[in-house]
C-alpha cells in the first residue's frame, strides 16, 4: 500500500504488547532490534507468520534467518534495550483507550481489527481527497 500511494502516506507502527500473551513484549523488542539493523518490516512479517512461536530461541533463529548481527540482536533482547520506547507506546495506547490489535488510525480515523485492504484504501483516498492531494498515484 505504501508503494501504491508513493509519498502520499506514511506508516507509523506503535507497539502494544498484550500483557496476557507470554511473548508479546519480547516480540516487540525483537522487531525494534531488527529495526535498528534496517529490517523491521522483515522481522515484523516473520513474527506475524510464525506466531505463536515467539520465544527467545525462536527469535534468535529468525534474526539469523534475516542475516542480522545476531550477537547485537541478542544483546538488545537480553538488555531490553527498547523498553522505554515500548513503555511510551503502551502509555499512548492507554491514553487512546486502545485494547485491540491491530488498531489503525488513518488521519485520525480509527479502524479496529484486521480489515480488508480495500477498507483502508477507501479511508486513505477520502482523507487524501479532503486534504486536496487527489488520492492515490495509480
Amino acid at each position: 500500500m505504501l508503494k501504491e500511494y508513493g509519498g502520499g502516506v506514511r506508516l507509523v507502527v506503535k507497539h502494544l504488547p498484550y500483557r496476557y500473551r507470554d511473548y508479546s513484549r519480547i516480540a516487540a523488542e525483537a522487531s525494534l532490534a531488527a529495526r535498528d539493523q534496517g529490517k523491521f518490516r522483515e522481522m515484523h512479517l516473520l513474527l506475524l507468520d510464525r506466531s505463536p512461536k515467539l520465544d527467545r530461541e525462536s527469535l534468535l533463529r529468525y534474526a539469523k534467518e534475516l542475516e542480522l548481527d545476531v550477537p547485537r540482536f541478542t544483546k538488545d533482547l537480553d538488555t531490553m534495550r527498547h523498553q522505554t520506547e515500548i513503555e511510551r507506546d503502551l502509555k499512548l495506547g492507554e491514553t487512546l483507550g486502545l485494547y485491540n490489535t491491530p488498531t489503525i488510525f488513518i488521519n485520525g480515523v480509527k479502524l479496529l481489527g484486521d480489515r480488508p485492504i480495500e477498507e483502508y484504501m477507501t479511508v486513505i483516498d477520502r482523507e487524501l481527497k479532503a486534504a486536496g492531494t487527489g488520492g492515490k498515484n495509480r
